[in-house]
């Protein structure tokens, strides 16, 4: 016979599908961590399809930022619009009910999606890297390197990688080779997550994201030294001309304040929000996955808001932009002949 304690434990057990067999169990959260839940992913999605979409529309609309950089920024914005719509929203529903309620067949089609656009977003991220690498360190040549169809290139490797990559893993189950058995004992109706076996927990970790981000925040360390010795030679000016060179030099001097600003946030931001997940991917097949699932949840989402830095951080900075962004906001973008206005300043 069932004794009390026993029988109490079943009426609070909550599941994610009732009267089915081999469900998984929903995690009872209180109210208040269910509404700082939903506001807080539910701000995210919101401000990422925002955010990306102005900076969508104001390349696609105004002519005087049809470039090949900004053909790369408005790829890259694409990437991240479409993780806030086909795979955000569902992301939400499976971390705050820990339950996943739309089926085997999209819960496959959404990983593939969920690993593709975020490992997207991160090459972008590598490329324009590479295009800033070229615009600082050899600028009388730059725009014969950065071409269209070099910028081509780029967003042919910066989609089909990613997508061989995420479809090719999950549907040929290669990460879960040798631990076959922890698979089937986890295994439940309402389980959607992706779990990694040793190797390609390494291997993925360092495709997405370790190989791409050393090169990203490599090129911006160049970056940044070159800029100090553009500063420096400046300096370096003869006294004759003394004038011209001390109002040159507060402006390098400003110039590399700001390169230095702009490239410390972009590094710290990229290896703030996508650092802990990669580390939890990495580790947690050798713990015996006890990673516990909200901390999962926690790093997973933050990795998911650099979506959502990405246009303050590649949009916001350039004046241009701001303006922009100023005229869609206001409706001044609908006046006639608005996409021929300047949009640089004087």
């Amino acid at each position: 016979m069932m004794n009390s304690s026993e029988f109490g434990n079943l009426q609070t057990m909550q599941f994610c599908f009732d009267f089915v067999n081999n469900s998984c169990h929903r995690n009872i959260r209180s109210t208040i961590s269910l509404c700082a839940m939903c506001i807080f992913m539910g701000g995210a999605i919101v401000f990422t399809l925002g955010g990306n979409m102005l900076v969508i529309i104001s390349i696609s609309h105004f002519k005087q930022l049809h470039s090949p950089t900004n053909l790369l920024t408005c790829s890259m914005a694409t990437t991240d619009f479409l993780l806030s719509t086909i795979v955000m929203p569902y992301s939400m529903v499976r971390s705050v009910e820990s339950c996943w309620y739309f089926g085997e067949v999209f819960c496959k089609l959404h990983t593939c999606c969920d690993i593709m656009l975020c490992t997207t977003s991160i090459f972008h991220l590598c490329f324009i890297s590479v295009d800033r690498y070229y615009a600082v360190s050899d600028p009388l040549h730059y725009v014969t390197k950065t071409t269209i169809p070099v910028v081509e290139v780029f967003l042919l490797i910066s989609w089909s990688v990613p997508f061989i990559f995420a479809f090719g893993l999950v549907l040929s189950e290669m990460n879960t080779d040798g631990i076959e058995n922890y698979v089937a004992s986890i295994d439940c109706r309402g389980l959607c997550t992706l779990i990694v076996n040793k190797l390609w927990g390494v291997l993925a970790s360092f495709i997405a994201f370790f190989i791409p981000g050393t090169v990203m925040v490599g090129i911006y360390v160049h970056i940044f030294t070159v800029t100090r010795k553009h500063a420096t030679q400046i300096a370096k000016i003869p006294n004759i001309l003394k004038p011209v060179s001390d109002t040159k030099n507060k402006i390098s001097t400003k110039k590399e304040s700001k390169a230095t600003k702009t490239l410390s946030i972009v590094i710290g931001v990229f290896v703030f929000c996508w650092l802990p997940y990669f580390v939890v991917i990495i580790t947690d097949p050798f713990i015996n996955f006890s990673t516990p699932e909200d901390l999962y949840n926690v790093f997973l989402w933050l990795g998911y808001f650099n979506s959502a830095c990405n246009p303050i951080i590649y949009g916001l900075f350039y004046p241009w932009f701001r303006q922009a962004f100023k005229m869609i906001v206001t409706g001044k973008i609908f006046r006639p002949d608005s996409s021929t206005l300047n949009l640089f300043p004087d």
